[in-house]
């Protein structure tokens, strides 16, 4: 891990980035405050780097600015990592897990496994919620997981998420039809297509409430639910015991993480 040294008295800012398997998500920081981020993909950004250069541009200055990245795609990191060095004045970025210690204390076997993505966003919910909570991420893969009442990160849940589950029925099977999973309009399926819309829409909907129960048994009490992730808002108005939903809420880890850092730099 890096020890960020401060390279003088102007206030830090910071280009966040969260690079997934599918999605881009990037937001500025700055005043002690994550700003509203924008989401892409990364092949998108290559063919349009003009945001990421307008973005540093668009810092505070005087500043002393910095870029951190969680990723959970190392081949996607080095195309990032070069966009970033193109683009942002030469900067090296800071990346969670390597550079900078994630934000969050774990209780897992392995916490060196744990994709960054989840230990920010598990931070970031905690710091909202000051109690034991649980965040499910609806993007390429779902992941359910669970922060204690005072905050550490417990573990969690993973499964496909819906557009690859639609893509698994598709490739494994000789007549299932490809289908693009939006919210179902009927309660079952009259015909195919809307049948596998139906079975993996709430069966994604029905394992959050499953998961999600079999936590609060274990804690003693419903942990505060949190959903983020590009399918987040779909689910949520499938169900009626979600508690927010956080769009953004990776991105608000990773400043967490920069914070922490700068507050022990010398």
């Amino acid at each position: 891990m890096k020890v960020l040294v401060r390279r003088g008295p102007t206030p830090p800012a910071a280009l966040l980035m969260d690079l997934g398997n599918t999605r881009l998500g990037m937001a500025t920081w700055y005043e002690g405050r994550t700003h509203p981020g924008r989401h892409f993909t990364l092949a998108e950004l290559e063919r349009d780097p003009a945001w990421l250069a307008q973005a540093w541009r668009d810092l505070p200055d005087p500043s002393e600015r910095y870029v951190v990245i969680s990723s959970v795609s190392p081949p996607g990191l080095e195309v990032l990592s070069r966009l970033v060095s193109r683009h942002c004045d030469g900067v090296e970025p800071l990346i969670v897990g390597v550079d900078l210690v994630p934000p969050i204390k774990v209780n897992v076997a392995a916490p060196e496994k744990v994709g960054t993505d989840r230990l920010c966003s598990a931070a970031a919910a905690w710091k909202q919620a000051q109690t034991a909570c649980a965040v499910a991420s609806f993007g390429t893969a779902i992941t359910i997981d669970l922060i204690s009442d005072d905050g550490v990160f417990m573990g969690g849940a993973i499964l496909p998420g819906l557009a690859m589950s639609a893509r698994a029925l598709h490739e494994h099977t000789a007549l299932l039809p490809s289908v693009e999973i939006t919210p179902p309009t009927e309660v079952w399926g009259t015909d195919t297509a809307e049948a596998i819309r139906v079975g993996v829409f709430c069966g994604a909907a029905g394992a959050l409430r499953e998961i999600t129960e079999r936590y609060a048994e274990h804690i003693g009490k419903w942990p505060v639910l949190m959903l983020t992730g590009g399918d987040a808002a779909a689910i949520a108005q499938a169900v009626n015991f979600a508690d927010a939903i956080v769009p953004d809420l990776c991105l608000r880890g990773i400043a967490l993480a920069l914070e922490s850092a700068l507050l022990t730099a010398p």
